[in-house]
């Protein structure tokens, strides 16, 4: 995947409001392949939503989205199936782990579907965010923080051209914030991916290319 396009897209919730003063509401966006974007919002302008709709969760909103040019309203469920096991890496806000799971099973659930990263290089990125006594930890006895940097090791454990992470250093200090944005680097130089931040405030640290109000 080389582009995602969004033209002139609006959450449903906000029909029939006057024009929005956004950079990517109601306008023509096209993210390439490659560059790093930084999506700053405040909360309740569909931060989230957004990354919903890239990522093919929802569909309530007008205006279309499309990868390289084919709408997304048309792609079949093994179609996106593939596009999320090799092009769309996600990392959610809410981070969707599963607590009654090890921080290792959680991430061994996408590691099993991509067989990107060996075991190895997974223990090496615990240790790298300075959580290597929690790989295997159930995730419900992990602080809000350790469960962010398990989400992050997971979100790396596959093939990407794009990278889409909702406040992804949302609940960690400077210093881990400084080490994820290093490995994304790393990651996305590798693989010649984008990375899509949004952000209400905590930036992950990058050197970003575009930045873009929502």
């Amino acid at each position: 995947m080389q582009q995602i396009n969004i033209h002139d897209a609006l959450p449903t919730v906000f029909a029939g409001r006057e024009r929005v003063p956004s950079q990517v509401w109601q306008c023509d966006l096209t993210m390439e392949r490659g560059k790093r974007y930084l999506i700053v919002a405040d909360s309740g302008t569909g931060k989230s939503s957004l990354c919903s709709y890239i990522y093919g969760y929802r569909r309530d909103f007008s205006g279309s989205i499309a990868f390289d040019g084919q709408d997304i309203s048309s792609l079949s469920i093994g179609q996106w199936c593939e596009i999320r096991k090799t092009s769309l890496a996600y990392l959610p806000q809410e981070m969707r782990l599963f607590p009654e799971l090890t921080a290792m099973e959680n991430i061994q659930l996408k590691n099993q579907l991509t067989h990107y990263k060996s075991e190895k290089e997974i223990i090496d990125l615990f240790g790298t965010l300075g959580i290597p006594e929690k790989v295997d930890t159930p995730v419900s006895r992990l602080s809000i923080g350790q469960q962010q940097r398990v989400a992050i090791i997971r979100t790396l454990c596959q093939p990407a051209d794009f990278y889409l992470l909702d406040e992804p250093v949302s609940h960690l200090d400077t210093a881990n914030n400084a080490i994820v944005g290093n490995l994304f680097a790393q990651e996305a130089d590798k693989q010649g991916a984008a990375v899509i931040v949004t952000s209400v405030g905590n930036h992950l640290a990058l050197d970003y290319d575009v930045e873009l109000q929502l």
